[in-house]
């Protein structure tokens, strides 16, 4: 099935329900902050295993107390779709656990 694209209307939508989570530059995007560096580590090794499941990867950076996001569908035309929303959530949803805000 193909990946559709979201109209501007659908990402707003969206995004009313990703608390820190930002349209920039065509890709969700949001940074967290954390305790320490090794709590950063950590959280960068959940989403890597939270993509892997979905099988749709961000962008992701992780600083010395900061891990950031930015996510578009590169098989959409490098849109926002469904699966950069679902990516989003599961991350919003991971990162309590590992004191991120």
């Amino acid at each position: 099935m193909p990946v559709v694209p979201l109209s501007p209307q659908e990402i707003e939508e969206r995004l009313a329900g990703l608390p820190g989570w930002s349209l920039d530059a065509g890709r969700l995007t949001r940074s967290y902050r954390l305790a320490s560096h090794f709590a950063a580590t950590a959280m960068v090794v959940h989403v890597a295993q939270v993509q892997e499941e979905l099988d749709h990867h961000s962008d992701l950076t992780l600083g010395y107390n900061t891990v950031s996001l930015a996510v578009q569908t590169h098989s959409a035309g490098g849109a926002v779709t469904e699966k950069d929303v679902e990516l989003a959530r599961r991350v919003e949803d991971l990162a309590p656990g590992h004191g991120a805000h």
